[in-house]
């Protein structure tokens, strides 16, 4: 059967990948075409764009480029249309994703399977709509999007594993390490210049009390080239890796982390950690949180366990002195060990599913089905 997939950023092309993987395993003659990147074009197919020419994130990027992303709009619905696909697989990157979906649904009998849904409970919670109307199956990733997306909103979804977890899993299998190394502080600020620049200097600060007993290591975010972190951290011992964000949790006692994937990922690892996100206007953005966003917490590893088990240091609760104080306390005492109680939690919820799998699975049969 022939699938068409669209990614818009990275960690899709991973995700893509491992489907893709996933979906030959169940269907021998499965053929590919994407928009997506360089790990999805290993497995296989024709990769019509990369996703790095979709990938405008924020106001200003994507107002400067708007007739580039209405043209790689325009040139996918085509492409689809004319390619004739047996479904179309969309992953995560909503806001190009759910417009190829409307486009799909109302133009073409095509079935349109989104794998790893929308993070519409935190915000924008008005594209259910959108979702309930365009896409056929939602293939979730964590679990509590059940009660959101079954117990709220009536719109059945499959939960089919968690694939951070798969990949964690695998790593550890992978090869010998030494968990929980008692000298390494791990920092990661984020994956983009902007996170970067606004969350690294403060954790340096935070942490420089502790670099003459931990080492102090940054993991640096692919694309991001070395000078650009060297400039924060003139004046400290710390030290910086790329492609070894594993490698630098498997053997890391404490970390801060920005918000996002790295969260669960540090969290999978047992590594107590420090949530830190600087916001522009922090009284103003603690008060949107606090009063328009529609979750409690902002960090994966708190919102899967339902409950704060890492510290989220956000917005107006942002500061130097916040992130020191947090920190102490995950290097020695009782908060470490509540912490890794709860980080088991999280494991529990999850599940030992392997999600790739298991998607792929459910597509070739309802594909199969349809036939």
């Amino acid at each position: 059967m022939k699938y068409y997939l669209i990614v818009g950023e990275a960690s899709g092309d991973l995700h893509a990948s491992h489907l893709m993987r996933a979906l030959k395993q169940f269907d021998s003659d499965a053929d590919f075409r994407f928009f997506g990147g360089d790990l999805m074009a290993a497995v296989g197919g024709t990769r019509v764009k990369h996703y790095k020419e979709l990938a405008y994130m924020g106001f200003v990027p994507v107002l400067l480029h708007l007739r580039t992303i209405l043209r790689n709009m325009r040139m996918c619905k085509q492409d689809i249309v004319a390619w004739q696909p047996d479904c179309v697989i969309l992953v995560d990157y909503p806001g190009f994703n759910l417009k190829i979906a409307k486009f799909v649904k109302s133009q073409t009998d095509f079935p349109v399977y989104y794998y790893i849904a929308p993070k519409i409970w935190a915000w924008k919670e008005y594209r259910i709509k959108q979702i309930k109307r365009d896409v056929d199956e939602l293939f979730s990733i964590l679990p509590f999007e059940v009660a959101f997306f079954e117990g709220k909103h009536h719109y059945p979804i499959h939960y089919v594993g968690n694939p951070t977890a798969d990949e964690v899993r695998e790593f550890m299998r992978s090869e010998e390490h030494s968990m929980g190394t008692e000298n390494t502080v791990a920092l990661l600020a984020g994956s983009r210049k902007q996170e970067i620049k606004d969350n690294l200097p403060a954790m340096l600060e935070a942490a420089k009390p502790y670099e003459n007993t931990y080492q102090l290591v940054v993991a640096g975010a692919p694309g991001i080239e070395p000078e650009y972190y060297q400039q924060f951290m003139r004046g400290t011992q710390a030290k910086i890796v790329f492609g070894q964000t594993y490698q630098l949790l498997s053997r890391s006692y404490a970390a801060l982390v920005t918000s996002g994937t790295a969260t669960l990922e540090t969290c999978l690892f047992r590594v107590p950690q420090v949530v830190c996100y600087k916001t522009p206007l922090p009284k103003l953005a603690g008060w949107l949180r606090r009063h328009l966003l529609k979750v409690k917490y902002i960090s994966l590893v708190n919102l899967v366990a339902n409950r704060e088990v890492v510290r989220e240091l956000v917005a107006d609760s942002f500061s130097v002195n916040n992130i020191r104080t947090e920190l102490g306390k995950i290097l020695s005492g009782k908060e470490r060990d509540r912490m890794l109680a709860g980080y088991d939690e999280v494991w529990c919820a999850l599940g030992s599913e392997k999600a790739p799998e298991n998607a792929a699975r459910l597509m070739v049969e309802k594909l199969k089905h349809v036939k």
